[in-house]
């Protein structure tokens, strides 16, 4: 069951070469979880081989290829929340509904990236998620 449902994002960008920015939400939810993911070349196609073009979709095919594929970059970690089917589902949710800056959205779509992800809701429910992008 979708344990998830969106209502915010927060997206950071930090890069050696640029200043950080970000769009912050300001909610009572609690911190549920955070990871750590490489965005590399296997999370930029989906599972027939076709290109994904928007971010949401790819932060998604990372959490599939870890816990369905079993295609994981170095380093990737792992996460109870979107080990689930539905949570995975609700997560393209939440992050389109969200917002970010279109740097931090090219970083992604392009690949060779690092995430931080941070997981916000009420007990096992998620409501948005906080992505920090580094290269």
């Amino acid at each position: 069951m979708v344990a998830a449902l969106a209502t915010c994002l927060s997206l950071s960008f930090v890069s050696s070469s640029s200043a950080q920015s970000s769009v912050t939400a300001v909610h009572s939810d609690k911190l549920i979880e955070r990871y750590r993911a490489y965005i590399g070349k296997s999370d930029l196609f989906n599972s027939s081989g076709v290109r994904l073009t928007q971010p949401w979709q790819i932060i998604r095919q990372d959490r599939a290829n870890f816990y369905v594929y079993g295609r994981r970059d170095k380093a990737d970690e792992a996460d109870e929340f979107f080990a689930d089917k539905g949570n995975r589902e609700a997560l393209e949710n939440m992050l389109r509904n969200g917002r970010m800056t279109s740097e931090a959205a090219t970083m992604i779509v392009n690949g060779d990236v690092w995430i931080d992800v941070g997981i916000y809701g009420s007990g096992a429910t998620g409501r948005w998620i906080d992505v920090t992008v580094s290269d």
